[in-house]
């Protein structure tokens, strides 16, 4: 879908945070973890995606300065996602990442609840971010490069859904081992 640079994307960025992870330790601080990898993805990933998910690690790495429980985390992530829909113009719906990304962070408001275990919030964030994705197959895009082509010729689920559960799933498993 769009103009098929989604993979090569995603692909630049993940090559850029292996090297960056062996050149130095990454930052022990939550806040500057984000930031960092907002850095990062700016200067290495390009295209729109690197942008958004620039866009979305700054603003959530701002509740983090002075706190990084599990509600402030689900905080981060409402606040990513107010940010990327702010500056990026699509919403849920639209057949972009945000359909992957608005189901994750529904699922992720369970951190706020007392008692909540990061592993199995974030095992139920990635479901949910997986179904998105595959529901937007069915969905006429709105925003996004997919929105420049016929939805004739959309037969799959939107790549920039599919890879935000692809990092979801990649987090929620690097956490587990």
């Amino acid at each position: 879908a769009g103009d098929g640079d989604c993979g090569h994307t995603h692909a630049r960025a993940a090559r850029a945070i292996q090297e960056w992870v062996r050149a130095r330790p990454p930052p022990a601080a939550s806040a500057q973890l984000l930031s960092a990898l907002a850095d990062l993805l700016l200067e290495k990933m390009g295209g729109s995606s690197g942008v958004l998910y620039g866009l979305f690690l700054t603003a959530a790495a701002r509740p983090l300065h002075n706190r990084s429980d599990l509600p402030t985390w689900a905080d981060a992530i409402d606040a990513g996602v107010e940010a990327m829909q702010r500056y990026g113009g699509a919403a849920p719906g639209d057949r972009t990442m945000l359909d992957s990304l608005c189901a994750a962070a529904q699922a992720l408001h369970a951190l706020r609840n007392p008692g909540a275990d990061l592993l199995s919030v974030l095992a139920t964030a990635v479901q949910s971010a997986e179904a998105a994705a595959e529901a937007t197959r069915q969905m006429e895009a709105a925003a996004g490069r997919a929105s420049y082509i016929s939805s004739a010729r959309l037969l799959q689920p939107d790549p920039g859904a599919v890879a935000v559960a692809a990092v979801l799933r990649a987090v929620l498993e690097g956490l587990q081992s």
